[in-house]
């Protein structure tokens, strides 16, 4: 920092106005180049630009929002509508233009056009940036407008090139796509003998669709046969193993125990690399949060990633899992399997023909336009009052996903919340069912904190976990939410020792899963140069590793890699630790939400607690349940099961 401003700082007396300009002139101070100006033309802006009241502020803070709002939004709008042709099943066959353009992020010299023209540096100077820490500690005594105003300082922290953040955009891209389309033909597997398990039609999307599959074979006459083979591909697919051609390929026939064509070039992991690549160019441009790894913890989830792995760690190993385990070992009469960790027994459905429940679901909805009419009504049913309900599916848009299915948040008042999910022309399956439901919570929430919100900066939730609990949260009552509780003659209701031990089951699966994500991208760091070919080898023993430790002595099997078949590890970086977290944070939502007995009040205390926005985890959870993010919940819950 220049003399002058430091002799600046020190002539100003300390109140809590001052002391916010002081710190706001030393981060614009860390951020100005010579480019910006000399260190004399740095103090006549601060000068020129601080504001000297409280009303001053306001105004100010008023103003900036006010844009952001305008600029999110609209470039958000401009993403959804070049994104159509490669997101989108009812949009137009994508070409290679559009695949181009699925990579161009609008916003990405906005940063730089910002500092270019100081109104960055007008924000830094009246609304500073604090810590992860500062937060927690400091905001619990901050009024809604002071989170306001902290949450403004996060908008400028660090100055990334436009140029890097297209790098960025465009690796995503690239992986997502390549996700996307990433279909097995299931018609087109045999078993040693010759013979096909699934029908000519069958097309499963790696991994969502196979792991739901899986799920879905429980109790039926050939399940096991097909669970096996649907881990063998899974396996392939994480070993690299996998024919190239079996990658959606609609004609090409193989044994997933035999096979061995020419194989997918480890473009898994090549995928993976080129995100990181774009990480590593982001590096330097963020001293106080120098690795991607941070910026994704402490910066965006805003729990450090030491926390969450002791956090699963603790979990994972506990004494709960073994009882739990033991009891899924006798409900199927038999040794578990590594693909057990996907076991659906406790939930309500798992003792329904799945089949009778997609003959319902399409004859609910046989294309998007059917579930977007139907959603006023799913939302009274949960206790919301009709103008809530209609006011809340009036800014939702259902739309037919290429994908597995997302929920698209709006970022701005003029436009709306996007639910995707795949929808056959034969209508929406029970799958698609489950998740369109998963993505209603998603979008319920992307309402309640945009159009309900007091302040457009406290819009959304503290991160992605927040916002997968309350999609867990609709998730588990999708049944319920049919017109009738009764589903195919069986009550869809279930005890809530049940609904603890699929919750419980649920966290195991994916905090190993986590872990492997987590641990890779440490190994990534560690090794910069690394090959696909070596970060696939990795990978493999990273996967090996935490189930040997974790899941072998309650699973069985030695060095099994299930752990690492997740796709998220592929187009969504670090994504992954967000549902483990969100299964935390809905477990403790659920015993809060379960001393309020009517639909209405339920409904209520959920519009309340998805009203408090964008606070830190930690300060979210007090005010919304009066404690921490904690597994201590769960734990209890199971141990109290006899």
């Amino acid at each position: 920092m220049g003399s002058i401003i430091c002799m600046m700082l020190s002539c100003t007396s300390q109140t809590d106005h001052s002391m916010n300009l002081s710190r706001g002139a030393q981060q614009v101070a860390a951020l100005w180049t010579a480019e910006d100006g000399s260190q004399d033309e740095l103090a006549q802006f601060i000068a020129d630009n601080e504001c000297k009241t409280d009303s001053e502020r306001l105004a100010l803070f008023e103003s900036l929002s006010r844009i952001l709002e305008n600029v999110y939004q609209s470039a958000d709008l401009l993403t959804v509508e070049l994104l159509r042709p490669t997101q989108l099943t009812n949009a137009c066959e994508p070409q290679n233009p559009d695949w181009i353009m699925s990579g161009y992020s609008p916003l990405a010299h906005f940063a730089d056009d910002m500092f270019a023209n100081k109104l960055a540096f007008i924000t830094i100077l009246n609304f500073p940036h604090y810590t992860l820490e500062e937060k927690n500690t400091l905001g619990r005594h901050w009024t809604r407008q002071e989170w306001a105003y902290a949450r403004m300082g996060d908008v400028f922290t660090t100055r990334v090139p436009a140029a890097v953040k297209t790098q960025m955009s465009q690796s995503l891209a690239h992986a997502e796509n390549y996700i996307a389309d990433y279909n097995i033909y299931m018609g087109n597997l045999r078993t040693e003998d010759g013979r096909r398990l699934w029908s000519e039609d069958k097309v499963l999307l790696s991994h969502w669709n196979l792991r739901d599959e899986i799920k879905a074979l429980y109790g039926t006459e050939d399940g096991i046969e097909k669970q096996e083979m649907i881990y063998r591909v899974m396996q392939r697919i994480v070993e690299q193993t996998i024919p190239q051609q079996a990658v959606n390929g609609k004609d090409y026939v193989w044994k997933p125990y035999s096979t061995q064509d020419t194989p997918e070039p480890y473009t898994r992991y090549a995928r993976i690399l080129e995100i990181a690549r774009a990480y590593f160019a982001e590096d330097p441009y963020c001293p106080s949060m120098p690795t991607g790894i941070v910026r994704n913890f402490e910066g965006g989830v805003e729990i450090p990633a030491e926390e969450l792995d002791s956090l699963f760690r603790s979990l994972v190993g506990s004494k709960e899992v073994k009882k739990v385990a033991s009891l899924i070992r006798e409900r199927l009469g038999r040794d578990l399997r590594p693909y057990d960790i996907w076991y659906d027994g406790f939930k309500a459905r798992a003792s329904l023909n799945e089949d009778a429940l997609s003959a319902q679901t399409r004859a609910l909805y046989p294309d998007a336009n059917a579930f977007a009419a139907d959603m006023p009504r799913l939302l009274t049913k949960m206790g919301f009052y009709s103008e809530d309900a209609r006011r809340i599916a009036r800014h939702i848009t259902v739309e037919p996903a290429r994908g597995s299915g997302h929920a698209w948040p709006c970022l701005g008042r003029k436009e709306d919340a996007r639910l995707r999910t795949r929808i056959p022309a034969t209508g929406m399956d029970y799958k698609g069912y489950n998740i369109a439901v998963h993505e209603f919570g998603h979008c319920i929430e992307q309402i309640l904190d945009m159009y309900f919100i007091d302040y457009y900066m406290l819009s959304g939730v503290p991160n992605t976990a927040y916002t997968e609990a309350s999609a867990f949260l609709w998730q588990q009552r999708d049944l319920q939410l049919l017109p009738s509780n009764s589903v195919c003659g069986l009550s869809a209701e279930r005890s809530d020792s049940e609904a603890v031990l699929d919750q419980f089951w649920s966290m195991y699966e994916i905090m190993g899963v986590s872990l492997v994500d987590m641990t890779m991208w440490k190994w990534i760091y560690a090794h910069p140069k690394a090959t696909p070919k070596e970060l696939c080898e990795a990978t493999m023993q990273i996967a090996k590793d935490v189930w040997n430790m974790y899941y072998e002595p309650v699973m069985g099997e030695h060095d099994c890699m299930l752990l690492a078949v997740y796709s998220h590890m592929v187009n969504s970086p670090m994504y992954l630790p967000n549902y483990p977290l969100g299964h935390i944070v809905q477990f403790q939502l659920e015993e809060h939400l379960a001393q309020y007995k009517t639909p209405a009040e339920f409904a209520g205390e959920y519009m309340r607690i998805y009203r408090l926005g964008r606070l830190t985890p930690k300060e979210w959870m007090v005010q919304a349940v009066g404690e921490a993010p904690s597994i201590e919940p769960i734990l209890r819950a199971v141990e109290a099961i006899r």
